[in-house]
């Protein structure tokens, strides 16, 4: 049984989707033409314009790439430097985590 998105995650891989099919047609790039760029058959290619989010986040963080949907930030050189800012973020924040109940969450999403 698949696990189910959160809407937020849902709307996302759309959002994604769209603009990866938005950048696509600006290009004048048919679909068979990025998904062989990609190294990806067309059916994967139309789940990730549709956004379904059973796609691999690589999958469609590569062919958003391909086509210039910026991932996070204007350019790749920002994405790495903010990549290496929540990094490093991260482990300042430590591992060590509190214990917290179960009772009362509401992860029926």
């Amino acid at each position: 049984m698949a696990r189910a998105t959160t809407p937020q995650a849902r709307d996302a891989a759309r959002a994604l989707g769209a603009q990866v099919t938005a950048a696509r047609r600006e290009r004048r790039w048919s679909a068979v033409r990025l998904a062989e760029q990609a190294g990806i058959n067309l059916r994967t290619l139309r789940k990730v314009e549709r956004g379904d989010a059973t796609v691999a986040l690589g999958t469609a963080f590569d062919v958003a790439v391909l086509v210039g949907v910026p991932l996070f930030t204007p350019s790749p050189s920002e994405l790495a430097i903010l990549a290496d800012n929540l990094v490093n973020r991260a482990a300042l924040l430590g591992e060590r985590v509190l214990a917290i109940s179960d009772e009362g969450l509401d992860d029926d999403f």
